[in-house]
């Protein structure tokens, strides 16, 4: 045994890790990473406060469209995978990954809740020498300070003493078919040597490549760099998207040209604001820790406002449309093409077409959508009201009967040859339209 400095505790080694691992939370990164660790040889248990999603599971189906059922399946009857929402099956197992959600509250700071909540559940059934690794995304400190305290204080154990504690931020990217989770270099920080080494041990099972760092808050840190790197240069060009619009310059062009550099650019893409769970959030996670130290976040904070200042340009653009056509937003029929954040995926979370179906509504449109990946819009926590509103059905005419068609998401399954036929007025925020044939006047570029 041996004492370490600053904030880690005196380091023990543990009695050697039980076979088995539990993944909390069965969600876009929990459940993707449980059937990489069950092709690996590691028995998962997954669990969820969810029954929809322990039935499912244990069923063999897939409730996420881009993971078939069969591979659930297959590990389900093979014995290496099932799903439980008894805690209590932390006791069975060596390790424990913790992947729930980390969102804003309505003030837009972090809450943390689920991560405190998860812990304070675990924590009674925690045993000596297991290893519980966060991978929730969040500010640095909150493995060390935040989920330390309440594993501590609910089992009567030590951190790096009694048992192992690290953070290894999720990489999973919903839709990329060219994302693996094994082929992913996975970051690990642990609270002491020993609890990276235990992490690196476990991870080792699945990943094919491990990054150590030095701690839990440089991991952390590293994913909230990850992801405001991505909301700068989006606000970027969503800056210039209106800059150049100004100058009858087309910025789809402009980047498409700009890329062809063989060094020094990295294309990033305008649309209609940020969607998913981490760009639109993350970022304000380190914001708000800044303020404890008495750093201010000046990048990040400016990008957040051009990024969310998105859907009023965009209604300011479809206003502008329907304005030559004689019509104004309030009484026209707008239908929204893509509910999902991004192309190709069920995934909704923080969609900013939700934001431009509340704007629209306010501003008396009748509003409708079409996602062929969302036939109906799921209860969510920050807009419960759109939940049970289903998809129209892709056909001529409920796709005529609109006054204009508003491509927030540019799903490949979406044929867009019918849009045009179909559609008298296209407000594009996708460059969705760009190669195809279409009517003088009929698409705006938004």
């Amino acid at each position: 045994m041996k004492k370490t400095t600053g904030n880690r505790t005196r380091e023990a080694n543990p009695k050697p890790p039980v076979p088995g691992l539990a993944i909390i939370g069965m969600g876009y990164v929990g459940l993707p990473l449980a059937l990489q660790f069950a092709r690996s040889g590691v028995d998962v248990v997954g669990l969820d406060i969810d029954p929809a999603k322990v039935g499912a599971i244990n069923r063999g189906e897939s409730y996420i469209k881009h993971i078939e059922s069969e591979a659930i399946g297959r590990l389900t009857k093979a014995g290496k995978f099932l799903a439980s929402n008894d805690f209590a099956k932390v006791k069975e197992v060596g390790a424990v990954i913790i992947c729930v959600p980390t969102p804003l509250n309505k003030n837009r700071e972090p809450d943390i809740s689920y991560i405190v909540n998860t812990g304070k559940s675990l924590a009674p059934h925690l045993q000596k020498g297991t290893l519980v690794v966060l991978e929730s995304t969040t500010y640095p400190g909150t493995t060390d300070e935040d989920l330390r305290e309440v594993l501590e204080a609910g089992s009567g154990l030590k951190a790096g003493v009694d048992f192992h504690l690290a953070f290894s931020p999720e990489r999973e990217d919903p839709g990329n078919p060219d994302s693996k989770v094994a082929l992913i270099p996975k970051v690990i920080g642990g609270f002491t040597p020993a609890c990276l080494e235990r992490a690196k041990e476990l991870y080792s099972k699945a990943i094919k490549t491990l990054v150590p760092v030095s701690s839990c808050r440089a991991a952390e840190a590293t994913k909230i760099l990850e992801n405001t790197f991505r909301g700068i240069n989006i606000a970027l060009v969503n800056e210039l998207k209106v800059v150049y619009d100004a100058m009858g310059i087309d910025v789809w062009e402009v980047i498409n040209a700009a890329k062809t550099k063989p060094f020094g650019f990295m294309p990033f893409y305008p649309g209609p604001g940020l969607g998913g769970h981490c760009i639109p959030i993350d970022p304000f996670y380190l914001t708000w820790k800044a303020r404890e130290y008495g750093q201010h976040t000046r990048f990040i904070e400016l990008a957040g406002e051009v990024n969310t200042a998105m859907p009023d340009y965009v209604i300011q653009r479809l206003g502008a449309a329907l304005n030559a056509q004689r019509k104004s937003v309030n009484g026209s029929k707008v239908l929204v093409l893509g509910l999902a954040y991004k192309p190709n995926v069920d995934d909704d979370r923080e969609s900013p077409s939700y934001v431009l179906m509340d704007n629209l509504k306010k501003l008396g449109a009748e509003v409708s959508y079409y996602d062929p990946y969302v036939p109906v819009v799921r209860p969510t926590r920050e807009h419960p009201h759109w939940a049970g509103t289903r998809s129209v059905a892709w056909e001529r005419k409920a796709i005529a009967s609109n006054d204009v068609v508003l491509i927030a998401t540019n799903h490949q399954a979406v044929n867009y040859d019918e849009l045009a036929a179909w559609a008298e007025c296209i407000v594009d925020t996708r460059n969705a339209m760009a190669t195809l044939k279409t009517k003088p006047g009929q698409v705006w570029k938004a």
